[in-house]
């Protein structure tokens, strides 16, 4: 009975080793090896069109025509330029650039008033006034805007003067003395010379362009 056990056990490990080589599968119908590549690919529909595309180092894209084409900007704009200046950027534009691919953007600016405290002979002078401004409980600003107004401060901002006049009235009703209404700046058109929608040819066009002559060359746009 042993000998039968283990002539059994002989011939079951005879049988497995014949088929863990491969031998077997076309008579058993399971392969030892399971479904690997290329036998699988093998056995597909139309196996001549599948090809199998090595990635990179891992986390990194397979580079295509989507991956390697750069994404041009929205938009791209020079300035701001005062009327003065914007005839020379505007030369150098017209001397490089396809006509019609650039234009230029004007952007009003309204006068700036403000009620204004200076100027003082000194710093000390000013600081001397913040401490009364601060227990009216007054905001105020230290002016930097104008060499000319420096040392002195602001009381608010305003596009009028009428409106400046207005809280000038209510400052005085308040009991504050020596404020004034002064224009801060003038009422201005500036100038943004912008590329819509560029080409990437473009792009490398304006690229190339000298900054300097630019007031610092092309930035994308801050409001497209």
């Amino acid at each position: 009975m042993l000998r039968g056990l283990a002539a059994a056990l002989l011939l079951a490990n005879l049988v497995f080793f014949v088929w863990s080589l491969g031998w077997l599968d076309s008579l058993v119908g399971t392969r030892a090896r399971g479904d690997r590549e290329p036998e699988r690919l093998a056995r597909q529909v139309r196996p001549e069109t599948i090809h199998i595309v090595r990635s990179g180092k891992a986390g990194e894209p397979v580079a295509g025509a989507a991956a390697t084409a750069a994404a041009a900007p929205a938009c791209l704009e020079a300035g701001p330029f005062s009327d003065a200046d914007v005839a020379a950027a505007q030369a150098v534009l017209q001397s490089t650039l396809p006509a019609g691919s650039w234009v230029d953007l004007k952007v009003e600016q309204p006068a700036v008033w403000i009620v204004y405290l200076g100027r003082y002979a000194s710093r000390d002078g000013m600081l001397k006034k913040t401490e009364e401004l601060q227990r009216r409980k007054m905001a105020f600003d230290e002016v930097h805007d104008r060499a000319d107004l420096e040392p002195g401060l602001s009381l608010g901002r305003f596009e009028q003067r009428s409106a400046a006049s207005r809280a000038l009235e209510q400052f005085a009703a308040q009991g504050l003395r020596g404020a004034r209404v002064v224009e801060l700046a003038p009422a201005s058109t500036r100038h943004l010379l912008r590329v819509d929608k560029p080409a990437s040819a473009l792009v490398t066009q304006v690229a190339a362009l000298k900054a300097d002559a630019l007031g610092g060359g092309f930035a994308a746009c801050a409001k497209p």
